[in-house]
């Protein structure tokens, strides 16, 4: 049976059908699309709008399905068109007349908009938890090696010495953005459509407050035609998964760089890793090269809903069926790149030893030798190539700037004394970098302290 079917003058085509069907891809919506429906039937019958028996009949009969599946006892039917039809046809089958009075005021277009904005938002909570996870391994992490001495890059150059605390605390700063921009989209997204009707509202004397707050709403849709066409807080959603995603690549490169042979940065344990069918030798950085890889799938979904919404009049056209498949994959993706990428960082061994050789070789103190003559009064700019010519020699002679002699030192100006041993110091150059947001380790130690006291705070 079909919700729409008594104008028709014969069966649409099997084809016809087959298209336009979404129960494949919304019937995961079915604890929603019931609880939903649980309110609507309770605010009807509040309202007088249907009796109180017919109403209790249905609530009790809606429950009475969720249980049923929840334990396997009832199987959704895939031949339906969508769940809202399977449901109410379950149900009419269940409790008999009841049942057809439960669409009362209700049309499958705030229907559906009801139950996306349910789903999405247990989908926010769900991935909210999982970025905090997230988070809370690099945290631990990065406790550990407030003092491992690393190059920082630019262009992948080695640049300036940092910690690997410090840079995993960037990660952290770009997952609490993402923390943010979850909680301000469930925030903007929690209003309820129902009780917009098709896109007109109704003439029953509905309280759509009370669905609102049945449902845990903040408050209610203001316009019936946006009510029911809006699909901002979707393409909200899909860019904030997105961002993520963006996030996710990111340290996924890098982890491919740190456990190369070239860089030796990190080991990643057995348990995260796979071998070669040809190549007995090789530990390849699978998952991270998954996440990278499933990012371009995330973007691909919010590229798609943008060029989906562009053209749309209002209020409601068939073309925002299209927006389940997307939103949903995307959702599905994240939360298991989360799932896969956590416990990877989390058991990865951490060679500290190859991390501080690699900032020994790289000159990264060089800005630091600079500043030194900085402080005995000659032009950063002329100090700037002092040092440069410095770096050239030692390139030559396969030296580092801690391993030159004073007299060395003095050829190129007679500035240097023996302080310039300390102030090339890798572990100083880090030390004395202490202004707000820096890699000095009693920042960073701060740092992970204030950021652990923001989680505690969130509700």
């Amino acid at each position: 049976m079909k919700l729409w079917s008594g104008f028709a003058s014969k069966e649409a085509d099997k084809l016809t059908n087959d298209f336009n069907s979404s129960i494949a891809f919304d019937s995961r919506m079915y604890k929603q699309d019931i609880r939903g429906s649980v309110a609507h039937a309770t605010m009807l019958m509040e309202q007088g709008i249907i009796s109180s028996e017919d109403g209790r009949v249905i609530i009790d009969g809606l429950y009475g399905m969720l249980a049923d599946i929840e334990n396997g006892a009832l199987e959704i039917d895939m031949e339906s068109e969508d769940i809202h039809t399977f449901i109410e046809g379950e149900l009419t089958a269940r409790i008999g007349d009841a049942g057809k009075r439960l669409h009362t005021a209700r049309s499958r277009n705030d229907q559906v908009a009801t139950d996306l904005r349910l789903y999405l938002r247990d989908e926010i909570d769900e991935t909210v938890i999982l970025l905090r996870k997230f988070i809370e391994v690099l945290l631990q992490k990065a406790a550990l090696y407030v003092t491992a001495i690393m190059p920082g890059y630019t262009h992948l150059q080695r640049a300036q010495p940092i910690t690997f605390a410090h840079h995993l605390m960037a990660y952290v700063e770009m997952l609490l953005r993402d923390l943010e921009r979850m909680n301000d989209c469930r925030e903007r997204m929690n209003v309820s459509p129902l009780g917009s009707g098709a896109l007109a509202g109704t003439t029953y004397p509905l309280d759509r407050s009370m669905t609102a707050g049945l449902l845990q709403f903040d408050g209610i849709t203001q316009n019936s035609l946006d009510g029911v066409s809006d699909r901002d807080f979707v393409l909200e959603l899909a860019s904030n998964l997105s961002i993520i995603m963006v996030h996710l690549s990111r340290m996924a490169e890098e982890t491919i760089l740190w456990c190369s042979s070239e860089f030796k940065f990190i080991t990643l344990d057995d348990a995260f890793s796979t071998g070669s069918s040809i190549m007995p030798q090789k530990k390849n950085p699978d998952i991270s090269e998954l996440v990278r890889g499933k990012a371009g799938r995330v973007f691909g979904h919010l590229s798609a809903l943008l060029c989906m919404m562009k053209g749309l009049p209002l209020a409601y056209n068939k073309d925002l069926q299209e927006d389940k498949e997307a939103i949903f994959d995307a959702v599905d993706t994240v939360k298991m790149c989360l799932t896969a990428f956590t416990p990877m960082i989390d058991t990865m061994t951490v060679n500290a030893d190859a991390m501080r050789r690699a900032a020994a070789e790289g000159f990264i103190n060089a800005t630091d030798a600079a500043d030194f003559l900085v402080s005995k009064d000659l032009p950063f700019r002329d100090a700037y190539k002092v040092v440069g010519r410095l770096v050239a020699y030692c390139t030559e002679t396969k030296q580092t700037l801690e391993g030159l002699s004073l007299a060395e030192y003095r050829q190129y100006s007679p500035l240097f004394d023996d302080n310039i041993y300390s102030a090339v110091s890798l572990e100083n150059c880090v030390e004395r970098r202490t202004v707000d947001g820096a890699p000095a380790p009693q920042y960073v130690k701060a740092q992970i302290v204030r950021v652990r006291e923001y989680l505690e705070g969130l509700k």
